[in-house]
């Protein structure tokens, strides 16, 4: 099982299908922004709705695949913050079945923290650090690298 706090079941459709008979690469990636997206309104980081408040843009995303992800099933996207620098925040990801068997996928995006009416990175507020780290156990309280 994975070690990272927060889960999201995925439920593969239809459309996640490629001509090769299993979930095409970039929905892997749809399937981790659809679980970050979680992510930060359970922290209550931002409200779901107000786009422009969203203190997150992404700056990088890397996936390994492992194993393809068949017709018909269902996926847990585990998720959390490994590290936080002054303007960015480093996410991990595992994508699995339910059981947290096969694992499909390893994956990290790093989020920069953006300010969207000023169009600019800006750095990561306390509150961000005091949230996560509540949530992940692990005191990121301290400010260092980007």
């Amino acid at each position: 099982m994975s070690t990272y706090k927060f889960n999201h079941p995925i439920t593969v459709r239809f459309v996640d299908i490629d001509s090769q008979r299993h979930v095409n690469n970039a929905k892997f990636i749809s399937y981790l922004e659809d679980a970050r997206y979680h992510y930060v309104v359970n922290l209550g980081l931002f409200d779901g709705k107000s786009f422009d408040e969203l203190p997150l843009i992404v700056g990088e995303t890397r996936c390994r695949y492992i194993a393809p992800i068949e017709p018909c099933s269902k996926v847990i996207v585990s998720m959390g913050v490994t590290s936080i620098g002054t303007k960015s925040l480093t996410f991990g990801y595992e994508i699995t079945g339910e059981d947290g068997t096969p694992l499909y996928a390893r994956a990290e995006t790093i989020m920069v923290t953006y300010d969207y009416h000023e169009k600019k990175s800006v750095p990561v507020s306390d509150e961000i650090r005091k949230r996560i780290s509540d949530f992940e156990g692990i005191d990121f309280t301290k400010k260092h690298g980007s």
